[in-house]
């Protein structure tokens, strides 16, 4: 207990109060009077059309984002832990995008995507139309693209973990008894890698919420309809002062992880206890 008190206490302080405190906000009419005024807050901010808005972008680009990262995280994986040439420089490739500043990234996919940009530049040489990236519905592509590119390194390194853990002579027996590539993928491999794919699936919707920051830079505080997200609408209610909307939010926000969060650790157990059972 010696041992660990620091760190509960931290996390007590700058954790665990502060989020008493914003479900606190969340039923009083404001931070003055603290009149409690039960659920209004959550109705108001429930019917609140910014918020649906905000709320349908970033389910729409999770539901997207969220999938890609965690299967073609594992596709790699699985490429880069046969005898691939270079595999070792494309492993330690993959994981430069982490080691990038955001101004950077967005500057990058600014020159890629702007009006006058690469891509559009290519279009106009192939007499086609330009397309407005960030000012249309086709923004959802810069920014799904751009959390592919930072994340997919990481989950890839994850995955070869998780695959580097597998008993070799389980393969060995199972190619004996001749089973093929996709019958030792379905069999054994997704078995001991699925408490993995749960993990990168929660870590890549954790991440799916901090992508406000490249979207912020490319397109500031009001952007394109379909680029607002949740993250937008925090920042621009902090910005006001309505910390009822703001914790309010949160709260909702919080309760919708914490949800995904154990259906997703349901399907874990699932998994294990069958693996368990063989």
């Amino acid at each position: 207990m010696a041992f660990l008190s620091p760190s509960v206490l931290g996390v007590a302080i700058f954790f665990v109060l502060p989020l008493f405190v914003v479900i606190y906000f969340s039923f009083v009419d404001n931070p003055i009077s603290k009149q409690y005024v039960g659920f209004d807050n959550y109705v108001n901010v429930a019917t609140n059309m910014a918020f649906n808005m905000a709320a349908k972008n970033t389910f729409i680009f999770s539901v997207i984002a969220v999938p890609l990262a965690v299967v073609l995280g594992l596709l790699l994986a699985l490429l880069l832990s046969t005898d691939l040439p270079l595999h070792s420089f494309l492993r330690s490739s993959y994981l430069t995008p982490l080691m990038v500043p955001s101004a950077s990234v967005v500057l990058v996919f600014t020159v890629i995507f702007s009006y006058n940009g690469v891509i559009n530049k290519f279009l106009q040489a192939q007499e086609k139309d330009p397309i407005d990236f960030f000012k249309s519905s086709a923004g959802l592509i810069v920014i799904v693209t751009i959390f592919l590119w930072k994340n997919l390194g990481y989950n890839m390194i994850l995955y070869l973990a998780a695959l580097g853990s597998i008993p070799a002579d389980l393969i060995d027996a199972a190619k004996l008894d001749g089973a093929g590539k996709w019958k030792i993928f379905c069999e054994i491999k997704l078995r001991y890698v699925a408490p993995m794919i749960v993990f990168t699936t929660i870590f890549s919707l954790i991440n799916s919420f901090k992508i406000f920051r490249e979207v912020y830079l490319l397109t500031g505080d009001y952007p394109f309809e379909t680029l607002y997200m949740l993250q937008h609408y925090m920042n621009n209610t902090f910005s006001s002062g309505d910390y009822q909307k703001l914790s309010t939010a949160a709260v909702l926000m919080c309760i919708v992880m914490c949800i995904i969060t154990v259906v997703l650790f349901k399907l874990e157990d699932k998994y294990a206890s069958d693996l368990e059972a063989e």
